[in-house]
């Protein structure tokens, strides 16, 4: 079976004479584009938007981004970085500050006032905040004239631990019938089944993918640079095939846009959010990451161990993969309608 002959194969059909080798009929090597490196790229760009400002210790900025750059930081840690002490800096200079060394956790403390009263999302303050006091250690540490008093005594914001957003079974069900396009399906149905980030699948190349063996190599994730494995189940593998027969067998990436680019996130957001229109859910604040929360909820009233669990989300600490154990405990939920039972019909012991 090659690739000419694909038009005969049901990818909706897995069980029916199923060749041997899925990978060597479509999954061909394609050659990679040469390109500079995505990291050295921003680099350039950041330093570049630094050098036409007037900012404030500007030369001890440059220095610290080129710094997290040796360190091997991804290219969205210097933006975040780059951005947040661009901010800082504006505002340090704003409230009259004219060297870098005045620096005090007054200074801080009203910088994150400022952030809140701008109606900023908690988690953007305390990144911008992570960010300032990274760049306050490396001035400590590298040059003279700055108060290691700034770190005994730190700015600490008090986060929500909110519960992971599932999507509802009834709408995942309603969402999952009107998906027609197969490249939108497979992009859905991989999110669902594999519990991948949308970074991770949208920088997913086809080298990357084991039919055989329904599994994905995420080689360095985005957020953890740790690698794994993740899998996916019949369903997703049927979306996959009947994707992988007609999209461009010249492209790397499995999901791509423009020339060999990956397929942006905003194209990926613009996908689901058509699909929640079709179902009448565009108001249900689902959001593309609300799928891998899904993903881990499913498994876990599935009764997967947490461990096993924490292995396949990509997850660095146990507690973060212990979040959705409070959302799917269903011990604890039968516990408590047992007992509500009893208190309804009187049977308690008054006692006890």
């Amino acid at each position: 079976m090659n690739r000419d002959q694909l038009t005969s194969f049901n990818p909706t059909n897995l069980s029916q004479s199923r060749p041997s080798d899925l990978n060597s009929i479509f999954l061909q090597p394609v050659a990679p584009a040469v390109k500079s490196c995505a990291r050295q790229q921003v680099l350039d760009r950041v330093l570049d938007k630094i050098s036409k400002q007037d900012l404030l210790g500007k030369s001890y900025v440059e220095e610290y981004i080129r710094h997290k750059y040796r360190r091997n930081c991804k290219a969205n840690t210097l933006r975040q970085a780059a951005t947040s002490l661009e901010q800082f800096l504006s505002f340090f200079a704003s409230r009259g500050n004219t060297v870098l060394e005045q620096l005090s956790r007054e200074d801080i403390e009203a910088f994150v006032e400022a952030l809140q009263d701008r109606g900023l999302k908690l988690t953007t303050v305390n990144s911008r905040l992570r960010n300032v006091y990274a760049f306050v250690r490396y001035l400590i540490l590298e040059y003279t004239g700055f108060d290691w008093g700034l770190m005994e005594r730190k700015v600490k914001l008090k986060l929500p631990d909110r519960l992971p957003r599932a999507i509802d079974p009834q709408h995942l069900a309603q969402l999952l019938s009107v998906i027609d396009a197969r490249r939108d399906r497979a992009l859905i149905l991989l999110l669902l089944r594999t519990g991948m980030r949308i970074g991770e699948l949208l920088n997913c190349k086809l080298q990357d993918i084991d039919l055989n063996e329904q599994k994905i190599l995420i080689y360095q994730s985005d957020k953890t640079s740790v690698g794994r494995a993740v899998y996916y189940s019949t369903d997703a593998q049927q979306a996959l095939l009947a994707w992988l027969r007609v999209r461009d067998p010249g492209k790397q990436h499995l999901f791509y846009g423009q020339k060999d680019t990956p397929l942006c996130y905003e194209a990926a957001r613009a996908i689901f959010q058509r699909c929640l229109q079709k179902t009448d859910l565009q108001y249900s604040c689902y959001t593309l990451h609300c799928l891998r929360h899904s993903f881990a909820t499913g498994l876990l009233n599935a009764k997967m161990p947490l461990e096993c669990l924490r292995v396949l989300l990509g997850h660095s600490n146990l507690e973060i993969t212990r979040r959705y154990a409070r959302l799917s405990d269903k011990t604890r939920e039968e516990e408590y309608f047992s007992a509500m039972e009893r208190i309804l019909k009187g049977d308690v012991d008054e006692h006890h």
